[in-house]
């Protein structure tokens, strides 16, 4: 094993104005040969950590050794050994792929003579010789991705920081950057990958788990998930699912619990509570089978089990009539640019109170279909029709009775809190004793109080998201298109997301969502996937699951079903 470590002893961040330190004392030591994953909560202190290890903030008290230097007193010769890829890295969407890694090249002083072919080789292992012309801003998430990640990897450093280089990026991409950092551990590089994505946190030999600056487990994900044997339900959710699921995460027994298609993934406090939980839903003991444990179950358990158990946001939204017309209908939709189709002729339609997930690798075409659906891209043939209405006649009537989160936070960071709810409730024509109210429920249901005078660039994502939803429901819609909701947040955070998801559609509110995260998948009704601009499937969660399933399998996840469902597709064409 290689020599490159990071040492830690009595590591603390306090920022000033902050009662809590955002890193306790540390000690600990990581080494190179395998990825280190770092996870945590929002606000658990990862990135804070990160940029410790990179030399970008100055520790309040304690060592740090990041491969023999000291980042506060040996920054400059740090910087030649460690590469850095935060959350938002800096591509340059004008410059070319190549002109990128040029550029990034010409930063760190590399040797011009071997350059050409360092770039050559970096190319060839982020798989971009293809598209080196490409500017940047014209490529999908995962190429960008990869593109940041062969930036950072200029110079050839030795030690590697990855601030959630998943988050945005489909299924098969997240696998194939994987490979490929799992192949520059195994030549001896030290890399740390903070994710939020658990799965990830399975695929490395060692996890920092972090809440409030603590660090709560070192050691193997598997050794922590063998601590959980005996405790993972699978609960039958008969015809309504999610009314079962509300009963479930009521009881007493219950640490968590989640849809996973038509059924409920519960987490229970000992293997001997299994009887207990049967006789408080009714159910017979066959209907609560075991099922594996997995990492995620031991993640909400060392963090005390799942927080919120109700949607305040559903008691004060009204109940909706279900009229059983479709909410959302896509005829024929088709969306060119130039002489590419984005969008090729796609048929599908969304009743009301239902969750549709639309799925698909980056570039495939599902936020060109997604951005049809709510008016925020022209369509070129064909018909995006909501509550009976097109779109290309009636769009500011219909724009009234929807709701919008963007992938990418929206809002106006330079405003506060509250004054992001006035502008945004009086953009949806709310005026006021009306405009008033709704703020004050909005902020109770939130429990923004505290922060209203603060601006959202201050706050953590988990309360960035809040405030989206809290801003795109504030008129309340009949419809809600949510474009990725939860990218890059928690479990914890992303569970309480959901419940209020759930909560909103057993009021009669039709959600249509896009996603990466495959597990989040299972909470919808039907899902509709995408690929190269047309619908290859159209099915609910479980039947996806089974059209692709192995004869000797009994259990698949959704993520292992998208990547089969695609490479099918692929050897088709």
């Amino acid at each position: 094993m290689s020599s490159v470590a990071i040492a830690l002893k009595g590591l603390t961040k306090q920022f000033q104005g902050m009662s809590q330190a955002a890193i306790a004392p540390l000690d600990l030591n990581i080494e190179a040969g395998y990825v280190t994953g770092l996870i945590g909560p929002d606000g658990a202190g990862k990135t804070t950590l990160l940029r410790l290890i990179a030399g970008l903030l100055i520790p309040t008290e304690g060592s740090l050794s990041v491969a023999g230097f000291d980042p506060v007193t040996q920054l400059e010769s740090l910087h030649a050994q460690l590469g850095y890829m935060p959350q938002k890295f800096a591509l340059y969407s004008a410059l070319s792929v190549q002109e990128n890694l040029d550029l990034y090249a010409d930063l760190r002083d590399v040797d011009l003579a071997g350059w050409p072919k360092m770039r050559s080789r970096l190319l060839q292992f982020t798989d971009l010789e293809r598209f080196t012309k490409r500017a940047a801003g014209n490529l999908s998430g995962g190429m960008k991705q990869k593109l940041g990640l062969a930036c950072t990897l200029v110079g050839q450093p030795q030690v590697l920081l990855l601030d959630e280089p998943g988050v945005g990026v489909d299924p098969i991409s997240r696998r194939e950057l994987w490979k490929m950092v799992h192949e520059l551990a195994g030549d001896g590089m030290l890399i740390i990958w903070s994710t939020s994505y658990l799965d990830e946190a399975e695929q490395c030999q060692q996890v920092l788990l972090m809440n409030e600056g603590k660090l709560l487990y070192q050691g193997s994900p598997s050794q922590l998930t063998q601590t959980m044997q005996g405790r993972s339900l699978l609960i039958d959710g008969g015809k309504q699912p999610r009314q079962r699921l509300q009963q479930v995460l009521q009881q007493s027994q219950v640490r968590d619990a989640v849809l996973q298609g038509k059924q409920i993934r519960t987490l229970i406090d000992s293997p001997d509570k299994r009887l207990d939980l049967a006789q408080a839903l009714s159910l017979n003991e066959q209907q609560l089978q075991p099922t594996q444990a997995r990492f995620e179950d031991a993640f909400i358990d060392k963090l005390g089990g799942q927080e919120n158990r109700h949607s305040a946001l559903a008691d004060i939204l009204p109940q909706i009539p279900d009229d059983h017309s479709h909410a959302i209908e896509a005829i024929n939709l088709t969306r060119r640019f130039g002489d590419f189709v984005a969008t090729d002729n796609v048929n599908f339609a969304v009743k009301r109170g239902e969750i549709f997930g639309l799925l698909g690798p980056n570039g495939a075409g599902k936020s060109t279909t997604f951005r049809m659906m709510c008016g925020l891209l022209p369509v070129s043939s064909g018909e995006a029709r909501v509550l009976g209405m097109d779109l290309k006649h009636s769009p500011g009537k219909i724009r009234s009775r929807l709701g919008y989160m963007a992938q990418k936070f929206s809002l106006y960071g330079n405003l506060t809190l509250e004054q992001n709810l006035q502008f945004f409730s009086g953009a949806y024509g709310l005026h006021g004793n009306l405009q008033r109210q709704r703020i004050d429920e909005m902020v109770e249901t939130f429990q923004f109080e505290s922060i209203l005078r603060q601006t959202p660039d201050a706050l953590p994502l988990g309360f960035k998201q809040r405030l989206a939803l809290a801003c795109a429901l504030m008129h309340q819609p009949d419809i809600l298109f949510l474009d990725e909701p939860t990218s890059g947040v928690d479990p914890l955070t992303r569970r309480e997301f959901w419940l209020h998801i759930n909560g909103m559609v057993e009021k009669g509110v039709t959600v249509m969502v896009t996603t990466h995260f495959m597990d989040e998948a299972e909470y919808c009704d039907r899902i509709g996937l995408v690929y190269r601009g047309k619908l290859i499937a159209l099915a609910p969660p479980d039947d996806l699951k089974a059209k692709v399933m192995h004869d000797d399998e009994h259990d698949l996840t959704m993520e292992e079903a998208f990547i089969r469902l695609i490479e099918t597709q692929q050897e088709d064409t």
